[in-house]
C-alpha cells in the first residue's frame, strides 16, 4: 500500500517538474516493516547532501566534547587564534570575539555573517560569485576573509539566532585545532569508516573507500547545472559531504541507537531553541518539523528531526513511526516539493500503523 501510492506521488511530481526530475528517496522504518526506495535515475547515486553536513559537523563536535578534548561551553578564542577571528565579530563598537562560545556557533547565536546567504555591504553576494566564477576554489580562509571582509556581524553573542555558514567554518576549524588533523579525514576516522559508509566523502578533499568514485547527482542552483565546478568547495564543514540515501540513513540511525554520542547528548542536540523559518524549528546543529506551521490542518502529525539543505536534500528521523528518510531533490527550486513530499511520506507511514494496529486489534 505504502509503496505503491509513494512510487504514484514521485512519478506525478517527476512529471510534472522541468529540471531536474531526479529525485532520490529512501525510507526505512523496522518498527513498520518498511523499506521504500524510490529513483528516477538510482538511489544509490552519491550526490552533495549539503547542509545536512552541519549534522555532521555538529556530531563531531559531540564526540570530541564527550572525550574530554572540549566542550560546548568553550569560549572559540580558546582554540582557534586571533588572526582567524579579528574582524568576525565586530558588533556596536566592540569585538565579541572573546565572548563566543562554540554553542553559540553550533546554534546559530554568535552574530557572525553569513557568507553563503547574508548580505554584503560591498561587491557581488556570495551566490552570485559561485555562479559566475565556476572554477574558483574556497578555502575555509578564502570564504572567512568574504565575511570580514564584505558583511557585517548582525547581534553580540546569544543576542539573536541567525543561521551562518560562515560559523561552521570556523568549528571545522576548530575540530582541526583540538584533533591536530584535518577535517576531512575526522569525518573519515570518526563517522565514515566505523559505520560503514564507504560511500561517503568530503568533496574536493578526501574520497570514499569505495574503490570508485561515482560521479556526483546534477546539482542546480538557480536554474544552472553546477555539479562540475569547482566553486562547490565553499561548502566545507557547513554542507561539503558528497554522500547517499543509504549512508545518511546508516549515519542517522547510529546516531539515535548511541553509537557516536549519548541518548542524553543528542536529546540536547535536537531540543528546538529558535524558530529557524514557520514549521521548523532549530536546536543545536538540528532541525525540527511542525507541520502545523506549515498548514494548520496538518496538526498531530509527528515531528520529525534532522537537517535540510539549500539544494532540496532531506535528512529527518520520524519519532511516531521510528522511520528514517533520506531523500536529494537536487536544486534550490524543489524545497517547496521536498517538503509536500515528507508530508505524504509521513501521512502514509501513519496509514500505515493504523492498518497495523486495525489488523493487530481483529
Amino acid at each position: 500500500m505504502l509503496h505503491d501510492k509513494l512510487d504514484r506521488y514521485f512519478w506525478r511530481l517527476a512529471k510534472s517538474s522541468s529540471r531536474p526530475a531526479n529525485f532520490q528517496v529512501l525510507v526505512r522504518s523496522d518498527k513498520l516493516n518498511v523499506d521504500y526506495a524510490f529513483a528516477t535515475n538510482s538511489v544509490h547515486q552519491p550526490f552533495h547532501i549539503a547542509s545536512v553536513g552541519k549534522v555532521f559537523t555538529t556530531v563531531l563536535l559531540a564526540m570530541l566534547e564527550e572525550r574530554g578534548l572540549l566542550s560546548f561551553d568553550d569560549p572559540i578564542s580558546r582554540h582557534l587564534p586571533t588572526s582567524i577571528l579579528s574582524g568576525l565579530f565586530e558588533f556596536g563598537g566592540r569585538d565579541f570575539q572573546s565572548e563566543v562560545t562554540i554553542e553559540h556557533l553550533v546554534g546559530h547565536t554568535s552574530g557572525v555573517g553569513d557568507y553563503f546567504g547574508g548580505k554584503v555591504r560591498q561587491g557581488k553576494p556570495f551566490m552570485k560569485m559561485l555562479l559566475d566564477q565556476p572554477d574558483t576554489i574556497w578555502t575555509p580562509t578564502a570564504l572567512l576573509a568574504f565575511t570580514r571582509d564584505r558583511q557585517t556581524a548582525v547581534g553580540s553573542p546569544g543576542q539573536r539566532f541567525y543561521y551562518s555558514d560562515t560559523g561552521y567554518i570556523l568549528l571545522g576549524l576548530l575540530i582541526e585545532a583540538v584533533t591536530g588533523k584535518p577535517f576531512h579525514d575526522n569525518l573519515h576516522d570518526l563517522i565514515f569508516r566505523p559505520l560503514g559508509m564507504a560511500d561517503s566523502y568530503l568533496m574536493f578533499y578526501s574520497k570514499p573507500d569505495n574503490a570508485e568514485v561515482s560521479a556526483i547527482e546534477e546539482v542546480w542552483v538557480n536554474g544552472k547545472e553546477i555539479s562540475a565546478f569547482t566553486s562547490l568547495s565553499c561548502d566545507w564543514a557547513g554542507g561539503g559531504i558528497v554522500s547517499t540515501t543509504s549512508d545518511l540513513i546508516t549515519f542517522h540511525r547510529s546516531l539515535r541507537e548511541g553509537r557516536l554520542i549519548s541518548a542524553q547528548r543528542l536529546r540536547e542536540l535536537e531540543t528546538p531553541r529558535h524558530k529557524f523559518r514557520p514549521g521548523i524549528h532549530y536546536g543545536l546543529g538540528m532541525m525540527e518539523i511542525r507541520f502545523e506551521g506549515f498548514f494548520f490542518l496538518l496538526r498531530g502529525l509527528p515531528r520529525p528531526t534532522g537537517h535540510i539543505g539549500v539544494l532540496s536534500t532531506f535528512m529527518f528521523h520520524d519519532p511516531v513511526h521510528d522511520a528514517y528518510i533520506a531523500m536529494n531533490m537536487a536544486s534550490t527550486r524543489n524545497m517547496p516539493r521536498g517538503f509536500k513530499a515528507i508530508i505524504q511520506i509521513v501521512q502514509a507511514l501513519r496509514a500505515v500503523s493504523t492498518a497495523t494496529e486495525k489488523q493487530r486489534d481483529l
